[in-house]
């Protein structure tokens, strides 16, 4: 595995971590007491700023080190004066190694079985069951507790992972704990990033361990995009660029009664700084668009009754010779022209391209039709568009997004950006990079469209595919941001997002 670039940071999965825990143990001679010391301080602290005051804390410890960091976290909790329930799913008589040496420095009151009435007036509950290397499904006494604490309804902060959530991948194979706040230690792992793990992790905070840089392991395949890093990957307009050099985007899509669509996707790659924008549409619908659009240029197409055919591909060929980026699929409708119309890009195409919304419905179950493509690709699937990729149900993608947006990406060998609050940007090599969110003001009709819009602009300024997809995605989340912060959540429409484009760099 290469390493990351440099604008990702990496999340290592739960066997990477293993690793560089005992490549700090074994080759850098830190004692695994001393790392689960540093852990429980963290989570402590943690703890302690969740919930001021004299309100009791509820540590519920598994049998492991996650228990072990629990623990821990007690101890130096009851030694800062605060009142401290230990519950366990486990008598102590079963520990072993680090855990058991931290669940008899306990002072005080010993552990307790657990039981849910223990919780009832608790200020916070910690979460210490099971951690980063539990994966499948809780069962026995873990099982009740998750369940337990759950339908407690108080604030809970997992330690490490919550418990029931795959770190590795953020898969949940049962019931998982749903944390305000995850204490986790020397790196964030993807699960806390990927939903549905995400949802259950709440606020991450990653605590130093004393770890240090440099660890003989492999390099992480997931990461997490660092904005300031993937933005400046993109060439901003410089003294004697033109308009061509600014970037030429084509929008090949529309419709009659999907003139939205287009619209939306032309005018953000104009705001993402495209110099020359041109919308190929069916010509019996041409002058809507030449009435919405005043700075891009527009070619009627031939059509059926305002739907795309075959024939009209020959036009959008010929204009993408000058290079450039097209998009494809923005309100084309999934009339039977139209569906020729895009396979046809898609296969004959030289240029840098976008597939998004019917464009993607068109190679609906052969996803493996996109691999001959002769320039590179970027797919821009919700999870009911890459199931009907795959020709899996959109819920099998929801429970597994890591593994489905990987396995696009490796059919289509092509750039697969799966949206979402934890968007994920696969490569066909494996690399997949994680969103560290957005705002749920891009919950609306259109923005999707604006997401082709920005990425199609930055492809045809050359950045890698890859890059492109990942600083796009960003740039469009930011401008949500944005929106959001001028309108309000639920008063955001496409169209404010692309108003905020220039501000979100």
């Amino acid at each position: 595995m290469t390493a990351l670039p440099e604008w990702l940071r990496g999340l290592p999965d739960a066997e990477r971590m293993r690793a560089t825990d005992r490549w700090a143990i074994a080759e850098q001679g830190i004692p695994g007491i001393d790392l689960m010391e540093r852990a429980g301080d963290g989570l402590a602290a943690f703890a302690a700023e969740l919930a001021p005051g004299d309100g009791p804390i509820a540590v519920v410890c598994g049998k492991g080190n996650n228990g072990g960091d629990g623990y821990v976290a007690a101890r130096l909790l009851r030694e800062q004066g605060r009142a401290v329930r230990v519950l366990t799913i486990a008598p102590v008589s079963e520990l072993k190694g680090d855990a058991l040496t931290n669940a008899e420095r306990l002072p005080g009151e010993p552990p307790e079985t657990f039981s849910a009435g223990a919780l009832e007036d608790a200020a916070l509950a910690i979460d210490a069951l099971l951690g980063t290397g539990f994966s499948g499904a809780p069962h026995g006494p873990a099982a009740e507790a998750i369940d337990a604490l759950n339908a407690w309804g108080g604030p809970v902060l997992a330690c490490d992972v919550p418990s029931g959530v795959d770190a590795s991948t953020g898969e949940l194979e049962g019931a998982a704990v749903e944390a305000v706040a995850t204490a986790t230690f020397a790196a964030a792992k993807p699960g806390l990033w990927i939903n549905p793990g995400k949802a259950h992790a709440g606020a991450v905070r990653v605590i130093d361990i004393g770890i240090p840089p440099g660890a003989d392991v492999e390099t992480p395949d997931v990461g997490l995009i660092h904005d300031v890093d993937a933005l400046a990957l993109v060439p901003r307009r410089r003294a004697g660029w033109t308009k061509f050099t600014s970037g030429h985007v084509l929008v090949a899509g529309g419709a009659r009664g999907l003139s939205g669509a287009p619209c939306l996707a032309a005018e953000a790659a104009q705001r993402t700084g495209a110099g020359y924008v041109t919308a190929c549409v069916p010509a019996s619908i041409q002058t809507v668009f030449e009435v919405r659009l005043l700075e891009v240029m527009t070619r009627g197409l031939p059509d059926d009754d305002g739907a795309h055919t075959e024939a009209g591909a020959s036009t959008v060929l010929e204009l993408a010779q000058r290079g450039g980026a097209l998009i494809v699929g923005p309100g084309i409708g999934r009339s039977d022209g139209a569906v020729a119309f895009a396979r046809r890009l898609v296969r004959e195409a030289k240029v840098a391209m976008v597939l998004d919304a019917d464009g993607l419905n068109a190679h609906a179950g052969e996803l493996g039709a996109l691999a001959g493509r002769p320039a590179p690709t970027v797919l821009t699937p919700h999870e009911g568009e890459l199931g009907r990729l795959l020709g899996i149900d959109s819920d099998e993608v929801k429970a597994r997004r890591l593994h489905h947006v990987r396995e696009a990406a490796r059919v289509a060998q092509a750039i697969v950006v799966l949206k979402g609050d934890d968007t994920l940007v696969a490569e066909p090599g494996g690399t997949v990079a994680v969103s560290p969110g957005a705002t749920a003001a891009l919950a609306t009709a259109g923005t999707g469209d604006v997401l082709s819009g920005v990425i199609g602009a930055i492809l045809a300024r050359g950045v890698e595919p890859f890059a492109a997809a990942c600083a796009g995605m960003r740039l469009h989340a930011r401008a949500g941001v944005h929106a959001a912060g001028e309108r309000g959540v639920d008063g955001v429409i496409a169209r404010d997002v692309i108003e905020s484009l220039p501000y979100a760099w």
